[in-house]
């Protein structure tokens, strides 16, 4: 709740200051706060769904070999990674050659953990692998 008042503060003050020098009226106060332990739970669960996902993720793929550097880029997919994924991008966020990103990402994609997009060439993108949920 504390996070979702910060995020919200500017109107939780304005509320706030309202609610007091006015009529002593709480009822605006109220309803505003009810709404925002609405978001609140709902980012919450928002939140929870994500960790979870990121569990069952690494619960299905537990006994599967991968490097420190496979291993922390594929957290970072795991963890919201917006665009997508080339090979060149793979190798400026794990700081390693093209090659090596390139022998990264064919691993990955035999293990399961990512599949190629539709478009190939220069265009040729991939994502992560999600389990079934169940």
């Amino acid at each position: 709740m504390s996070a979702q008042i910060q995020a919200e503060r500017q109107q939780y003050y304005d509320l706030l200051e309202t609610s007091q020098r006015g009529s002593l009226d709480v009822t605006a106060w109220l309803t505003w706060f009810l709404a925002c332990l609405g978001r609140a739970v709902t980012a919450a669960e928002q939140t929870l769904a994500q960790v979870l996902a990121k569990a069952r993720f690494w619960e299905l793929h537990r006994s599967t070999a991968l490097t420190e550097r496979q291993q922390r880029l594929v957290t970072r997919l795991l963890d919201g990674f917006e665009g997508k994924l080339t090979s060149s991008k793979w190798a400026r966020m794990a700081k390693c050659s093209q090659d090596t990103a390139g022998r990264d990402i064919a691993d990955l994609v035999a293990k399961g953990i990512l599949r190629q997009d539709s478009a190939g060439g220069r265009s040729t993108s991939y994502r992560l692998q999600w389990p079934s949920p169940g």
